[in-house]
């Protein structure tokens, strides 16, 4: 029988996934790795952890499914996106990696804004100017550490250092360089106009290619060390969120996924990058070649549910903990006692900020319609319907302006799981909603499937049919009604306090600093 091994490199570690040809589930493994935190707003890992969990999870996974490295015919990957590996001409290791969530390179991502400006840039890499992108964190290096730019031979991404480590190749996938800050989202290359401004030499970086690329065959020194054969095969793979549509099953423009995950996104997939007017959405390419993903990321989709559980449920937490139980499934039972629109109390998700649709740093968290009558569980219905609330201005950017029309909505991370909130989403958004079989498990799915699309084991028809849905909920139309006017009154709320969360910013800060 033959098989393909995902990993999912992540950041808090790396999931090695085993898959049958059918897209069969059989056995995955997990270890995790260190995040670095030097200073404020720095954000570092050390790759050669990443290699080391690659390694253990590959013997360990062959141990437990009592599989022959020999079955295995190709392995890909889903990776952690925008940061950066710099590495010298041996594949050596200059630096820790500048990982995602670092915000060092603010200096550089304002001077991009200024000499070229927000909507110059939006138009070129179809993403807004920020530090997060691996750009500015490359101009960084240069301006702070020369030395080491100096002697960086090629600037990699998570999952293609893991590669060269396998196969002593150097390249990356559209994905990935979408998401840099630098990259032509339409003519796919690294952008020029936007090199000189951020002073970077564009032979520092991988050369870009499709994610179903078959990159070559693993070492045999490397193949006998972790336990796989030298004949399997190492897909390039893709960024983490690409991998994830494929693994939600999404290949067609009236088709779109829900990510409910610490962070939330709405996802699609076009023929076209898609830019809003107003920027409020971004884009990066799709693993399948000529086809884009146009998404729109909140900050606290389920984080703000973790900090409801973290904040009013812990006895019933560390109850759950106690007993090996689901706090979450838990507080589903606490949900079934409550009603749609949470008795008229709003709840505003922006706990870290926000991205879309608002971009805005300042913006804060608020219950407003609090009364007496309100009991936590009420607080609790709110806190998941506004962030739902919050990801239908996401939904409608796309239908509206750009003339997206989705026939149902797929949800995958953990807060697919939720059985309330599955059915706040289907009414609020006044969509069917569909649970795959693996709604955890999307991106290792997603690399999978490019694994088996890249050795053509599937043709893309075949592909669509490994994410099988397991779970229909439909809206309720006399609950959605009521929802609007409560939508309504979400957009009122998040507009009026404006210069109250920009003056209670200020106040903050002064706070951390006492």
């Amino acid at each position: 029988m033959s098989f393909v091994i995902a990993y999912d490199l992540g950041t808090t570690g790396n999931k090695a996934t085993l898959f049958s040809f059918d897209g069969k589930l059989i056995a995955s493994d997990f270890y995790p790795y260190e995040t670095f935190y030097p200073t404020s707003g720095w954000v570092e890992q050390d790759p050669e952890q990443w290699w080391n969990s690659v390694k253990i999870t590959t013997r360990r996974l062959l141990e437990k499914s009592s599989v022959s490295g020999g079955d295995i015919k190709a392995i890909s990957f889903s990776g952690q996106m925008m940061g950066i590996v710099p590495v010298d001409r041996n594949g050596q290791i200059l630096r820790r990696s500048i990982i995602w969530a670092d915000q060092r390179s603010v200096e550089e991502a304002k001077r991009l804004e200024e000499e070229l400006g927000s909507k110059r840039v939006y138009s070129i890499t179809g993403t807004r100017v920020t530090p997060t992108y691996a750009g500015p964190k490359i101009a960084w290096v240069k301006n702070n550490e020369p030395e080491i730019y100096k002697e960086t031979y090629k600037f990699l991404f998570a999952k293609d250092y893991i590669i060269f480590k396998l196969t002593g190749e150097i390249g990356t996938d559209y994905s990935d360089a979408s998401m840099s800050l630098i990259f032509d989202i339409k003519n796919k290359e690294w952008s020029d106009e936007i090199l000189q401004v951020l002073d970077i030499d564009k032979d520092k970086l991988p050369k870009p290619t499709s994610s179903l690329e078959v990159v070559g065959n693993i070492s045999p020194s490397v193949a006998e060390d972790i336990g796989l054969s030298k004949k399997t095969l190492v897909i390039r793979g893709a960024g983490d969120g690409a991998a994830a549509t494929i693994g939600a099953g999404v290949f067609d423009t009236n088709e779109a996924y829900l990510y409910l995950g610490t962070s939330s996104w709405i996802s699609t997939c076009s023929s076209e990058p898609f830019f809003d007017p107003k920027m409020r959405t971004f884009n990066f390419s799709h693993p399948l070649p000529d086809l884009y993903c146009p998404t729109g990321t909140m900050q606290t989709g389920g984080g703000s549910y973790q900090w409801i559980k973290d904040n009013l449920y812990k006895c019933e937490d560390k109850l759950s903990r106690f007993l090996n139980l689901d706090t979450y499934a838990i507080l589903d039972d606490f949900l079934d006692n409550t009603k749609p629109t949470a008795r008229g109390l709003i709840f505003l998700p922006y706990l870290l900020g926000e991205r879309s649709p608002h971009w805005n740093p300042y913006a804060k968290g608020a219950f407003v319609g609090l009364t007496m009558i309100h009991k936590r569980e009420d607080m609790l219905r709110a806190v998941l319907e506004g962030v739902t609330f919050n990801l239908k201005i996401i939904l409608e950017v796309f239908e509206n302006e750009g003339h997206f029309k989705f026939e149902k909505i797929r949800l995958i991370g953990g807060g697919a799981n939720g059985r309330n909130w599955r059915q706040i989403i289907a009414d609020i958004f006044n969509k069917t909603v569909v649970v795959p079989e693996y709604p955890t498990e999307s991106t290792s799915i997603g690399a999978a499937i490019i694994s088996l699309l890249g050795i053509k084991a599937v043709d893309i028809d075949q592909a669509k049919n490994l994410v099988k849905d397991v779970i229909t909920v439909y809206p309720r139309e006399k609950y959605h009604y009521e929802y609007e006017k409560m939508y309504d009154i979400f957009l009122k709320t998040y507009n009026s306090l404006l210069e109250i969360f920009n003056e209670l910013d200020g106040i903050q800060k002064n706070l951390i600093n006492i």
